[in-house]
């Protein structure tokens, strides 16, 4: 198959344990652009949090995309436009706070350049902010301090007590929310029918490609609606079980190159 796009997660999977894009990472990609392929950085990380990854990769001038927010925000790195958004219905805000009141979890949302959590910031808020370098502003009343519209909340803690939280929030929103770990210590909760993989379509239908067309890089929860829509669906070495069981292809681990290795064997010797 000749892909024509190519669509990867960061953390986990473009990045290493150090939070770096290799160089040899950096110069299969630059390459696959080269060659006319198009790179999409699908991540659930704020625009803000990305700029920076596609700048160095020259998204913008191979016409890549950002699709941030775990698909929330589609845009175009050539001209910055957004090419969809999905927002978060704001009438179920106050509610999940008071839910979450007993639990010991930062509730975070973003807009383009900062972090807004709760007053209860803990060890794991933190990992975000130093990933994003995005300023966090803490609210004393989180529902009456986020006034702008948003595309997601994110909780923060030990795995344990969001394994709670998501059993409670999956039942509480059933059909209403879709609620998903990123990382053991991240829970997502996004609009309902928003993900990786329910909004890479939209951009698909825009640039005239195919699923068949599309091959698609992830290690967690979020990425599987990704890498089970793709026609190549790649699963790090250092995935998650439940996500290489759906992939086609398990590559090495992200400490080893592995979406170098993929994009040289599947594209650049094809060239």
């Amino acid at each position: 198959m000749d892909y024509k796009l190519i669509a990867v997660d960061v953390d986990g999977t473009l990045t290493n344990s150090r939070k770096e894009i290799t160089p040899r990472t950096r110069y299969a990609l630059l390459e696959a652009q080269k060659q006319g392929k198009r790179v999409v950085i699908a991540s659930g990380r704020q625009p803000m949090g990305v700029y920076p990854i596609a700048r160095d990769l020259m998204l913008d001038r191979y016409n890549g995309y950002i699709l941030s927010y775990n698909g929330g925000k589609i845009i175009s790195c050539a001209t910055d436009e957004t090419v969809a958004t999905k927002l978060f219905p704001r009438e179920y805000l106050a509610d999940i706070v008071s839910v979450l009141n007993d639990y010991n979890v930062t509730i975070n949302t973003f807009d383009d350049k900062k972090i807004f959590s709760n007053s209860k910031v803990n060890d794991y808020t933190y990992i975000e902010q130093e990933v994003t370098h995005a300023e966090m502003i803490v609210c004393a009343d989180f529902v009456a301090d986020i006034k702008f519209p948003f595309n997601k909340l994110l909780l923060a803690g030990e795995p344990l007590e969001l394994d709670a939280c998501q059993e409670l929030l999956r039942k509480r929103y059933d059909g209403l929310l879709d609620i998903y770990k990123s990382a053991p210590y991240f829970l997502e909760i996004m609009p309902f029918g928003v993900s990786k993989g329910s909004m890479l379509p939209v951009l698909l239908d825009k640039l005239g490609v195919s699923r068949e067309e599309l091959i698609a890089f992830g290690d967690n929860y979020n990425d599987m609606t990704m890498i089970g829509y793709a026609g190549m669906g790649v699963a790090m070495g250092n995935a998650e079980p439940e996500v290489k069981k759906i992939a086609n292809y398990v590559c090495e681990t992200n400490d080893e190159d592995g979406v170098a290795k993929t994009i040289e064997q599947m594209i650049l010797s094809k060239a």
